[in-house]
C-alpha cells in the first residue's frame, strides 16, 4: 500500500535509472536496461536490475555510450516481462531519478504498453541538487558524485550503477538538509516542492517548514 500522505518519508523511496535506445519513447525508443535501489527509512533494502530486449536495434552511439550491445540484449527478456516485475518492485513507493523527466517518460511509456500504472510520486535528484548544492560546478550525476565524494566503482551509464550513485546523492542531500535546517524525517512532498522553488527562496521555504513542525509539536 502507498504510504499515507502525512507520513510519506523522503528517505523511503525507490531510486531508478533507465538505459534506452534513444531519447523519445513517443518516437519508438525503448528501454534496454533498468536498475533501481529500494530505500526504507534511509537504509537500502533491495535492488532490481535487468537488461531487456527492446525488439529494435541499438545504434552504435548508444552501444558506445552505455556499453550495452545488441549481442547483450539478444537473449534478455522482453521489455514487457521485465516491466511487469519492476511494477511489483516499485509498488507503494515514491520514486526518484536523476533528470527524472527522462526516466518518467520511459516508465510511463513502458507501463502503458502493459496496462500498468505506478501509485507513487516522482522527484528529481538533479533539480533538488540545484537547490541543495547551488555552488557545485554543474549538476550532472558524475560531477555531483565527485563533488560530494559519493562512493562509486567508476561505472557510469549502466542502470544499477547510476541508481546506486543517485541513491547516495539523495540520502546525502537529506542529511545536508537535516543538519542545515534542523529537519528530521523530511517528507517526500517537501523534496518535491523544493525542486520548484527558486534558489533565492530555498532558505525561507525550508525555514517555514521547520516553523510548521514546531507549531504542530
Amino acid at each position: 500500500m502507498m504510504q499515507h500522505a502525512a507520513i510519506r518519508r523522503a528517505d523511503t523511496v525507490v531510486v531508478l535509472d533507465f538505459e534506452t535506445t534513444g531519447m523519445a519513447p513517443d518516437r519508438g525508443d525503448r528501454t534496454i536496461e533498468v536498475g533501481a535501489v529500494k530505500i526504507e527509512a534511509g537504509q537500502v533494502t533491495g535492488r532490481f536490475q535487468s537488461l531487456m530486449n527492446p525488439g529494435v536495434r541499438i545504434n552504435s552511439f548508444i552501444e558506445n555510450f552505455t556499453g550495452i550491445s545488441n549481442h547483450m540484449v539478444r537473449e534478455a527478456p522482453c521489455c514487457e516481462s521485465v516491466m511487469r516485475e519492476f511494477s511489483a518492485f516499485i509498488d507503494g513507493h515514491d520514486l526518484v531519478a536523476h533528470n527524472a523527466s527522462f526516466d518518467r517518460r520511459f516508465l510511463d511509456a513502458e507501463f502503458s504498453r502493459i496496462g500498468r500504472r505506478y501509485n507513487g510520486g516522482f522527484a528529481c535528484s538533479m533539480l533538488a541538487a540545484r537547490r541543495v548544492y547551488p555552488e557545485a560546478p554543474n549538476h550532472k550525476l558524475g560531477t555531483l558524485v565527485e563533488y560530494r565524494d559519493i562512493p562509486t566503482d567508476g561505472t557510469f551509464h549502466r542502470a544499477l550503477a547510476d541508481a546506486e550513485m543517485t541513491a547516495g546523492l539523495w540520502l546525502g542531500m537529506l542529511d545536508e538538509l537535516r543538519d542545515r535546517y534542523e529537519l528530521e524525517n523530511i517528507a517526500f512532498p517537501v523534496m518535491q516542492a523544493l525542486t520548484r522553488v527558486s534558489r533565492a527562496e530555498v532558505a525561507a521555504f525550508l525555514g517555514s517548514e521547520l516553523q510548521r513542525r514546531v507549531r504542530r509539536a
